[in-house]
């Protein structure tokens, strides 16, 4: 079987996150969208609501599971049987970090292979962040998120 992990915070899950995924569904006969609970980052939502938020948005797609993980990505992946990681690639300004990632992964599990995609072109300029800090302020998010995540974005933020 022909796995795949695509890990991320999903602070809120977006369009673009979502597009990545079919894609893959497409191409893998799994998709694990693996969830973060380790992050630097301060989340708007804790893991459990991202996990709940993700598994809504992708239940049309009958061959992807929605986890949490802790630790490191790799041993995740391992645990799992899962040889391949994807991460998604916006612009170019993401290559270098994404890149950097990619070969510490390698360095410590030579077999598990990176693979990078970029989204549909109406959603590369798309980031959780940018979604969150639009809903904060009172913008419009209906165009870059579900509407169960627009909803939770308003809840949050009133």
């Amino acid at each position: 079987m022909r796995r795949i992990v695509y890990p991320g915070t999903f602070d809120p899950i977006t369009n673009g996150h979502i597009d990545l995924i079919e894609r893959a569904a497409r191409i893998f006969d799994q998709v694990v969208v693996a969830v973060a609970a380790d992050t630097h980052k301060t989340p708007t939502f804790d893991t459990e609501q991202r996990v709940a938020l993700a598994h809504e948005t992708l239940a049309h797609l009958a061959n992807v599971q929605v986890t949490a993980f802790s630790g490191l990505l790799v041993t995740f992946a391992k645990a799992a049987d899962i040889g391949v990681i994807m991460r998604g690639l916006r612009a170019v300004s993401d290559f270098e970090f994404e890149f950097q990632l990619a070969s510490m992964n390698r360095r410590m599990s030579p077999r598990i292979e990176t693979l990078f995609m970029t989204p549909a072109e109406q959603y590369a300029f798309l980031s959780s962040s940018l979604v969150r800090e639009v809903s904060r302020l009172g913008g419009d998010v209906s165009s870059f998120v579900p509407p169960q995540v627009r909803t939770a974005l308003r809840q949050r933020f009133g």
